[in-house]
């Protein structure tokens, strides 16, 4: 145990024995202008937004896709902005980089890079790393899966990590999936914090 009662560790086998934990949430897929705009009046009125990042799998060597789709969730709202229909435009950017936003994500400097691709010089404002704050209360296995596990109690599914997330008709899982890694992340931060 660490100095704040939360084991330092789990396996492969504790988590399975843990109960599936998803994002039950509204779920808005944002890939036009019209809801965009609505998305982001809506993201403006909180100050805490779980957030992650997808891209497409490459399985050749050399093959490197941009990012696909970027996930803000809090406890009842997920929105998942599909960047190759609307790309990064000025009001997400705006969100992206507003430092009284909080965008909260597990390793997330993978993500950032991946914003860069898109925006080169893209200054991250208000982006907070659960893994860190984790480190400090002594967790030791750091993955997103594991955080949740060791915080949260719950089991998340990693099954549609390499899904096409290029899709335009995203499926339910995919959806679920992004809704709620961003929605943990998002979870376990508040836990932390407490």
């Amino acid at each position: 145990m660490t100095k704040n009662n939360y084991t330092n560790t789990i396996t492969k086998e504790e988590i399975q024995k843990l109960p599936l934990g998803f994002f039950k949430g509204n779920i808005i897929i944002v890939n036009d202008h019209e809801t965009l705009n609505k998305a982001i009046e809506e993201i403006k009125k909180y100050s805490k937004w779980g957030f992650d990042t997808e891209t497409k799998p490459a399985f050749r060597k050399g093959q490197k896709n941009k990012m696909s789709i970027i996930q803000l969730a809090n406890d009842s709202e997920a929105y998942i902005f599909q960047i190759k229909q609307t790309g990064i435009t000025r009001e997400l950017l705006d969100i992206l980089t507003d430092p009284a936003i909080l965008k909260i994500g597990v390793d997330i400097k993978q993500d950032l890079h991946k914003i860069r691709e898109y925006i080169p010089g893209f200054e991250a404002q208000g982006f907070i790393d659960v893994q860190k704050i984790a480190k400090e209360k002594g967790i030791k296995d750091l993955s997103l899966r594991k955080l949740a596990a060791i915080v949260l109690g719950l089991r998340i599914s990693k099954r549609q990590q390499l899904s096409n997330w290029e899709r335009y008709d995203l499926t339910p899982a995919q959806k679920r999936y992004a809704a709620t890694d961003a929605w943990a992340a998002y979870l376990i931060y508040k836990k932390l914090a407490e």
